[in-house]
């Protein structure tokens, strides 16, 4: 056996040439804004590439940089500005903040109606009641390629790695939801039998940040693996499942090229979804 690899560049291009072409049809003019904060290269290179993917597809890019110094006060700020700037129809404060920094008063201050990673408590708490809600974007990511592979999820047995409010918590929610009818397991640090939790699994959506983790003989025979987890090693970026379950698995979305690009295209989405 050798697994179907979930190919998420190629599926973001396929989203990001319907969404111009839904742009080019539409008398709205969506705006991306970002506040970063410090000048980490990783952050930049981040946010600089989803500025990019503005460009590309039409959507007007507003950036926000402050110093690193920057503290709670005048990061609120620059998110009150946003909120109130028309050019800007949905925007993101890109984590980690510095050390001394409230993010939790920061995303608070947050328009929720210009949250476009969905991840203000006001839109969270839609999507735990099921209301109509703006979906974070890594969880809607993964669902879409999910969907794109045609993996049969209702009655599936779904085991997510990581409780972390932007995939773990989210992600569980809503594949439990109907019409989708997962069967959804939420494991973390404390969970006590995790190697027979991921024996048993059908689905395993690996987002724990522990290099390459889950090994081919951890897995059950056919499952399908998706690595949402980064960890910077001395070799450079490694995903928390190792490449060489494609050995055992049906289907497998590694890390680089299958989770993360697809995030920065539902964040496009979601943008664009705001603007409507």
């Amino acid at each position: 056996m050798s697994a179907v690899i979930m190919d998420g560049k190629a599926l973001a291009e396929k989203v990001k040439s319907n969404l111009l072409s839904n742009l080019s049809k539409s008398n709205k003019q969506p705006g991306l804004g970002t506040i970063l904060v410090g000048d980490d290269p990783g952050s930049l290179a981040y946010v600089e590439g989803k500025h990019r993917d503005c460009a590309q597809i039409g959507i007007k890019s507003i950036k926000v940089n402050l110093p690193a110094t920057a503290n709670t006060g005048e990061i609120i700020k620059a998110v009150k500005d946003l909120n109130q700037n028309t050019e800007c129809t949905g925007f993101i404060v890109q984590l980690p903040l510095p050390s001394g920094v409230n993010s939790e008063e920061v995303l608070l201050a947050m328009d929720p109606d210009k949250d476009a990673d969905g991840l203000h408590p006001v839109n969270l708490g839609k999507l735990v009641l099921g209301a109509k809600s703006l979906v974070p974007c890594t969880p809607k990511a993964i669902l879409a390629l999910l969907n794109e592979y045609k993996i049969k999820l209702s009655g599936s047995k779904v085991l997510i790695i990581g409780r972390g409010a932007t995939v773990g918590r989210p992600l569980s929610i809503l594949l439990s939801q109907k019409p989708i009818n997962a069967t959804v397991t939420l494991t973390h640090s404390a969970t006590t039998n995790l190697l027979e939790l991921i024996k048993e699994a059908d689905i395993v959506v690996a987002a724990l940040g522990s290099a390459h983790f889950i090994k081919p003989e951890m897995v059950k025979p056919g499952a399908v693996l998706i690595d949402v987890g980064i960890t910077r090693g001395v070799t450079g970026l490694l995903g928390d499942i190792d490449p060489a379950v494609i050995k055992v698995a049906s289907y497998f979305a590694p890390m680089p090229g299958g989770v993360g690009p697809m995030t920065r295209a539902m964040l496009l989405s979601n943008v664009i979804e705001l603007a409507n």
